[in-house]
Protein backbone atom coordinates (compact mmCIF):
# COMPACT_ATOMS: atom_id res chain seq x y z
CA UNK A 1 0.00 0.00 0.00
CA UNK A 2 3.37 2.58 1.20
CA UNK A 3 4.38 1.91 -2.40
CA UNK A 4 0.98 2.58 -4.34
CA UNK A 5 1.06 5.61 -2.52
CA UNK A 6 4.46 6.87 -3.19
CA UNK A 7 3.59 6.01 -6.69
CA UNK A 8 0.56 8.34 -7.23
CA UNK A 9 2.48 10.54 -4.88
CA UNK A 10 5.16 11.08 -7.68
CA UNK A 11 2.51 10.75 -10.83
CA UNK A 12 1.43 13.91 -9.19
CA UNK A 13 3.95 16.04 -8.87
CA UNK A 14 5.54 14.71 -12.17
CA UNK A 15 1.19 16.24 -13.05
CA UNK A 16 1.92 19.04 -11.87
CA UNK A 17 5.29 20.25 -13.29
CA UNK A 18 4.80 19.33 -16.41
CA UNK A 19 1.00 21.21 -16.22
CA UNK A 20 3.58 24.42 -14.94
CA UNK A 21 5.90 23.66 -17.65
CA UNK A 22 3.46 24.19 -19.88
CA UNK A 23 1.80 27.00 -18.77
CA UNK A 24 4.88 28.95 -18.69
CA UNK A 25 5.79 27.66 -21.93
CA UNK A 26 2.35 29.51 -23.04
CA UNK A 27 3.51 32.80 -21.65
CA UNK A 28 6.90 33.00 -23.99
CA UNK A 29 5.20 35.28 -26.39
CA UNK A 30 7.53 38.12 -28.05
CA UNK A 31 6.96 41.17 -26.57
CA UNK A 32 7.34 42.84 -29.81
CA UNK A 33 4.22 42.00 -30.73
CA UNK A 34 2.72 43.40 -27.81
CA UNK A 35 4.22 47.05 -28.33
CA UNK A 36 1.86 49.47 -29.59
CA UNK A 37 3.10 51.42 -33.30
CA UNK A 38 3.33 54.73 -31.49
CA UNK A 39 5.91 53.46 -28.76
CA UNK A 40 9.20 55.49 -28.48
CA UNK A 41 12.30 53.45 -29.15
CA UNK A 42 14.83 52.47 -26.55
CA UNK A 43 17.84 54.07 -26.25
CA UNK A 44 20.95 52.53 -28.22
CA UNK A 45 23.60 53.07 -25.40
CA UNK A 46 22.64 50.74 -22.15
CA UNK A 47 24.08 52.92 -19.65
CA UNK A 48 22.12 56.28 -20.35
CA UNK A 49 19.80 57.76 -17.93
CA UNK A 50 16.11 58.83 -19.22
CA UNK A 51 15.54 62.62 -18.54
CA UNK A 52 13.36 62.85 -15.75
CA UNK A 53 13.48 66.39 -15.39
CA UNK A 54 12.12 67.54 -19.13
CA UNK A 55 8.57 68.06 -18.94
CA UNK A 56 6.13 66.93 -21.61
CA UNK A 57 5.49 69.72 -24.34
CA UNK A 58 1.43 69.62 -23.15
CA UNK A 59 1.48 69.63 -19.75
CA UNK A 60 -1.40 71.33 -17.72
CA UNK A 61 -0.51 71.89 -14.69
CA UNK A 62 1.46 74.73 -13.08
CA UNK A 63 4.91 74.85 -12.47
CA UNK A 64 5.96 74.38 -8.73
CA UNK A 65 7.10 78.22 -7.26
CA UNK A 66 11.08 77.61 -6.43
CA UNK A 67 9.88 78.52 -3.01
CA UNK A 68 7.12 75.57 -3.03
CA UNK A 69 9.92 73.77 -3.97
CA UNK A 70 12.54 74.63 -1.52
CA UNK A 71 10.10 73.93 1.01
CA UNK A 72 9.24 70.37 -0.55
CA UNK A 73 13.00 69.49 -0.88
CA UNK A 74 13.55 70.45 3.34
CA UNK A 75 10.77 68.68 4.66
CA UNK A 76 12.18 65.08 2.02
CA UNK A 77 15.71 66.13 3.48
CA UNK A 78 14.26 66.09 7.02
CA UNK A 79 12.16 63.10 6.93
CA UNK A 80 15.68 61.74 5.37
CA UNK A 81 17.36 62.60 8.59
CA UNK A 82 14.89 61.65 10.71
CA UNK A 83 14.76 58.05 9.10
CA UNK A 84 18.52 57.68 9.10
CA UNK A 85 18.69 58.66 13.14
CA UNK A 86 15.93 56.44 13.68
CA UNK A 87 17.73 52.96 11.80
CA UNK A 88 21.12 53.93 13.38
CA UNK A 89 19.05 53.44 17.18
CA UNK A 90 17.05 50.80 16.02
CA UNK A 91 20.61 48.84 15.33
Amino acid sequence: MSALRDLQKSLLICATLLSVAFALGGCSSQLADMTPADAQAHPREPGSYLPVHDLPPDRDQAVISPEQRAKIEAELAAARDRQAVAAKEGK
